[in-house]
């Protein structure tokens, strides 16, 4: 993933979705990386724009050990637009980053569209507490505190329950950069954005956990009073990393507000340049694909390579009309329909990374059998075995 300088840090990034559509940007929690969004963005990708980068100190953004403020962290986020010249986006930050996103739209409301706000305060007492924290880290790394980070993240029978999903978070916290994890918390004990939120005027979503220890629902009830025009959701058996542990609840509550603060219809995408549909293509199809696909073009191949590129991924699926999603299906129902067995195998597994999930990959096969035949569904559960392997367990 890339790196761009913002605010005078350099952060690291990735940008994703069709080149029409609207930037949801994602600003993550204390201790992860962007990776800790995982989990919810399948369920956004093809219908908005997907923005993700690493709070600096994390992940593999700079690490700069020196005092800051919330106020910077949001200069960050909104440096970080600027740099890839998005005017406007869709914010969304989990306790940290709910943070950060709290700030941003206080001293930037013309940059916000909407703004939701998950598992996180205006205020986070106290600041002696955090001060503490920040020279434990310093003193003996994440890893000396990482048991009883994740008791407060997690309900207590999740982690057992669902060890893929805590391995990689307790991956990344124990990642973190000491420095670049005690400066946070240093700026988390300043911070009081209570006086700011009445200036937010961004429609506001706000999602609490309901076993949530760390930022329990009285915190974000008093985001909600200070910002007057602002949704509360609360979601059971959710701790503090509720996109985590509770993805798909998560994300229905997320498109909701989305969709309803999308704007108007968005036109056809229309002419595009070679490099949006190159990103859209490395979106769906992956990066190490389309580069073989290109530089095995040669200079025989190289104009369809450039054609299909501007016109199939730039202009159709960079049209945010219909999602990735249903493009996914309507690609694969094609190719079974047609006996396009190339064509099949290359699109299974990123309909999976559309959000395709794999009774709905079988409900699509069946469907087929009864419009395209029996023969060409027969084929086409053959080549998603060959693909997709023990995933199909």
């Amino acid at each position: 993933m890339p790196q761009i300088e913002a605010n005078g840090t350099l952060l690291n990034y990735e940008l994703s979705g069709p080149s029409g559509a609207p930037v949801v940007v994602f600003s993550n929690s204390l201790g992860t990386t962007l990776a800790m969004w995982d989990p919810l963005v399948p369920h956004l990708r093809g219908r908005y724009r997907v923005l993700r980068y690493d709070t600096r100190g994390h992940g593999a953004s700079q690490v700069r050990d020196q005092p800051i403020e919330v106020a910077d962290l949001a200069e960050d986020l909104i440096g970080l637009l600027d740099a890839l010249n998005i005017p406007r986006a869709h914010v969304v930050g989990l306790s940290l980053g709910g943070m950060t996103g709290q700030a941003a739209a206080s001293r930037h409301p013309d940059r916000v569209i909407s703004l939701t706000l998950m598992a996180t305060a205006a205020f986070m007492p106290s600041e002696a507490s955090w001060n503490e924290r920040a020279a434990l880290v310093r003193q003996k790394g994440t890893a000396a505190i990482v048991e009883a980070t994740m008791t407060r993240w997690f309900t207590p029978h999740f982690p057992a329950s669902s060890p893929d999903a805590v391995t990689p978070v307790r991956a990344q916290f124990t990642g973190t950069d000491a420095a670049g994890y005690a400066v946070c918390c240093n700026a988390i004990g300043r911070m009081d954005l209570r006086p700011v939120l009445d200036r937010i005027t961004a429609p506001t979503l706000v999602i609490a956990g309901r076993d949530d220890p760390a930022t329990p629902p009285a915190m974000a009830q008093e985001i909600c009073d200070g910002i007057r025009h602002a949704e509360l959701v609360v979601l059971p058996n959710a701790a503090h990393l509720l996109s985590v542990e509770q993805p798909e609840a998560t994300a229905a509550h997320l498109l909701g507000f989305l969709d309803r603060h999308r704007g108007a219809p968005e036109a056809a995408t229309g002419a595009v340049a070679f490099e949006t549909g190159l990103t859209n293509r490395k979106s769906v199809l992956g990066e190490a694909h389309v580069e073989r696909s290109l530089n095995a073009a040669g200079d025989f191949a190289g104009p369809w390579q450039d054609f299909i590129t501007r016109t199939a991924w730039g202009e159709v699926w960079g049209d945010p009309r219909i999602p990735w999603k249903t493009r996914s299906f309507v690609t694969l129902a094609m190719m079974v329909a047609l006996g396009r067995e190339e064509e099949f195998k290359l699109h299974v597994r990123p309909a999976l990374r559309n959000g395709v999930t794999v009774p709905e990959l079988q409900a699509l096969l069946i469907q087929t059998a009864i419009y395209a035949g029996v023969p060409a569904a027969n084929g086409a559960f053959r080549w998603a075995r060959e693909v997709l392997g023990d995933d199909l367990a």
